[in-house]
């Protein structure tokens, strides 16, 4: 049996330490580390990987891509894609800044309190804090997928628009837009942001680190919210009162995670992807197929 070659694709000028450790511990035999990987660059990588092993072989080859700058991971990985052709291709797993792992997390965890409601005339109402983020577009754009209404909030109402236009051309999935302001985490009694957070049954702040999304007003204000999440590890909270180790903690009627809480789920879903791209050369694991790869594991606890 070959050895499993694992071929890091890092769109920084140096590969993320933390990919490569978890890749490891995921049991790849060979790491090659690549970073300041670009669309016009990546092809010739991959085509190294594609034909020095045939056959059945071909199988123990496979490709990570990362970079902090999703966006130019995205046009990567769209460019790594189209270097296939027929069976000669390799497993794929996208997950730049670990945004399509965490946003799984955080949305397997939602659905283990039975807070998304599917088939019915009512739907989940998700709010996504820091929703114009790497993490929030992808929380956001997983919500919605499980027919959740999803809004996103941002400081910038036309950060917020073109997030949720992308989700309408990209992924066929409708949200709402919505601009808060820089005062207590923007929950002013009487604004749309405080009617928003009222209805809410599902609140993710994924906000950069250490900016408050929601504070004790906000948490107030929250009367429906059955789940709230916190992605922010980073001293001060992006939910007050939320602390990054909680995990499915009761307060009140709702349950809160924090960044660890999750941060478990997501490292079993990185693992678990890893070894499917090892398995199937055919696999190319995004967001979604994150998502049901973490929905498995659920499963299966």
């Amino acid at each position: 049996m070959p050895k499993k070659v694992l071929i890091q694709l890092d769109c920084d000028p140096q590969p993320s330490t933390f990919d490569a450790i978890v890749a490891v511990d995921a049991g790849v035999d060979v790491l090659l580390r690549h970073g300041g990987v670009t669309v016009e660059n990546v092809v010739p990588l991959v085509h190294g990987g594609m034909f020095t092993r045939g056959g059945g072989d071909l199988a123990s080859t496979a490709i990570f891509i990362g970079g902090a700058d999703v966006a130019a991971a995205e046009r990567v990985a769209a460019k790594v894609r189209s270097a296939f052709f027929g069976p000669v291709r390799l497993g794929v797993l996208v997950d730049p800044s670990g945004a399509n792992t965490t946003a799984a997390a955080a949305v397997v965890a939602v659905g283990r309190h039975g807070a998304i409601a599917k088939g019915v005339a009512t739907p989940t109402r998700a709010v996504v804090l820091g929703g114009t983020g790497p993490v929030g577009q992808r929380v956001a754009r997983l919500l919605a997928g499980q027919g959740a209404h999803v809004t996103v909030v941002s400081r910038s109402r036309d950060r917020a628009e073109a997030v949720t236009r992308r989700l309408q051309e990209t992924a066929g999935v409708a949200a709402s837009a919505l601009e808060t302001v820089e005062h207590q985490g923007g929950c002013l009694a009487d604004s749309a942001f405080a009617r928003v957070i009222a209805a809410a049954d599902v609140i993710v702040a994924a906000g950069s680190a250490g900016t408050v999304l929601l504070d004790a007003a906000g948490r107030r204000a929250a009367v429906n919210a059955r789940v709230l999440i916190d992605l922010n590890a980073v001293p001060p909270s992006g939910i007050e009162g939320v602390s990054a180790g909680d995990k499915a903690r009761s307060d009140g009627a709702a349950v809160v995670y924090g960044a660890l809480g999750v941060g478990g789920t997501k490292m079993k879903i990185h693992k678990a992807a890893l070894g499917r791209i090892f398995t199937k050369t055919d696999a190319f694991l995004d967001a979604e197929e994150l998502l049901a790869i973490g929905a498995e594991l659920e499963a299966s606890r």
